[in-house]
């Protein structure tokens, strides 16, 4: 199993806490870095592909360590995934810097009808820069949370903004969105990386996302993994 900016900002955080984090179902003995229930655990299961996209994950303050975030599955699957706390008035000096780096293209992925300057919204194939990769900047929190960040982050302001209008309705059912075509954050990072044009990792990041819905889910509830559809799928695609 890789361990990555996800896992080592959860650390942090926890580090950082004055007192203890209570998530749900708090009884359940959970694996320090999938966060399922031990005996759920998907770790080594866990896949990774090759490509040219990096994501980099703005986390609302203790998603990182809450066990029904999704964010930490596109980390799993995409080697360059970048994850900072969000912070209004200080933000992280180094996630500043990668933003700014030659070398990445950002882009902020948001939906576009509450982007109020209309010209950031990108439409038409993406075109990126000789020599540059393109950043895939997410919002991970809340939907209340999200439009928080999007808001009140000056340092985003003049970053292009790309939109996706999902015809599918959220598969997730862990925590209960506000709208049924509210993604989780994993799914969108699939719907990515789809638009991205890398249609297997699209594919493997929404199964990933699958994997980790169906052990959730029967977490809570206690019941038997042995059916595994998801991890079944999964497996096929990364053989």
């Amino acid at each position: 199993m890789r361990i990555h900016n996800v896992h080592r900002l959860a650390i942090q955080r926890l580090a950082d806490s004055t007192k203890p984090f209570k998530a749900r179902g708090g009884r359940l003995i959970r694996c320090d870095y999938c966060m399922l229930g031990k005996q759920f655990c998907i770790c080594e299961h866990q896949p990774l592909v090759k490509s040219t996209a990096g994501f980099m994950l703005v986390m609302f303050d203790y998603e990182m360590i809450k066990p029904s975030n999704t964010g930490r599955l596109i980390a799993d699957v995409i080697e360059d995934t970048f994850a900072y706390q969000w912070s209004r008035t200080e933000p992280n000096q180094e996630m500043i810097d990668i933003i700014n780096q030659d070398c990445w293209q950002p882009f902020i992925i948001f939906p576009e009808e509450y982007v109020v300057e209309r010209e950031r919204v990108q439409t038409g194939p993406l075109i990126i820069e000789s020599g540059k990769r393109p950043l895939y900047i997410l919002l991970d929190g809340s939907w209340r949370e999200a439009k928080k960040m999007f808001k009140k982050s000056p340092w985003l302001e003049d970053i292009p903004v790309i939109s996706f209008d999902p015809d599918v309705v959220s598969q997730y059912q862990i925590r209960k969105a506000a709208k049924d075509n509210q993604l989780a954050t994993a799914e969108v990072a699939s719907l990515v990386l789809g638009h991205h044009g890398e249609a297997l990792n699209a594919d493997i990041l929404g199964c990933w996302f699958d994997v980790f819905r169906e052990r959730y889910l029967a977490g809570t509830k206690q019941l038997n993994v042995g059916v595994d559809a998801a991890l079944k799928r999964l497996q096929t695609l990364t053989v």
